[in-house]
């Protein structure tokens, strides 16, 4: 399966898991910012080709990510991104809230916009997705950049 059919795919999937294309972007940035950390800056096109990923949205979103205190910026020839922190000080967490910063916190988990919910907050399956929604935030904060670099040299596979 070519790439971009794979992340269309997981994109109709991922509503279901909290995970929008741009914040699965930004973690593959930030993981493939931590596989060269120490290493010296990043360009964007490497970035965008080692993870698939557009290098215009890389681009915005590497932007945003320089105000998280995560990663940073450097210009010129040799410049590029790179992490401030080190990866086991990075959790997914940490990057899922930073990206949702402008979300309302009461937002139905469910991920179905207001204007086109038929209960307008009287939905019985409100505190269940809620629940949904914290325990995987609590997933998020356990699982650390470091964890998810060790997972692939353990060869762990996606399935």
């Amino acid at each position: 399966m070519k790439v971009d059919k794979f992340l269309d795919y997981k994109s109709r999937e991922s509503s279901a898991m909290l995970i929008t294309k741009k914040n699965q972007y930004a973690l593959r940035a930030i993981f493939e910012l931590a596989k060269h950390n120490g290493k010296g800056p990043r360009k964007i096109s490497e970035i965008a080709k080692a993870q698939a990923i557009p290098a215009k949205f890389l681009e915005v979103i590497l932007n945003q990510l320089k105000g998280s205190g995560m990663v940073n910026s450097k210009r010129g020839f040799y410049g590029g991104y790179y992490l401030i922190q080190p990866p086991e000080k990075i959790t997914v967490g940490h990057i899922m809230r930073f990206l949702e910063r402008d979300v309302d916190q009461t937002d139905c988990a469910a991920l179905v916009p207001e204007t086109q919910c038929p209960f307008k907050g009287q939905c019985t399956f409100f505190p269940m997705w809620n629940k949904v929604k914290a325990a995987i935030f609590n997933i998020y904060d356990e699982t650390t950049i470091k964890d998810l670099i060790d997972n692939e040299k353990a060869n762990v596979n996606c399935k």
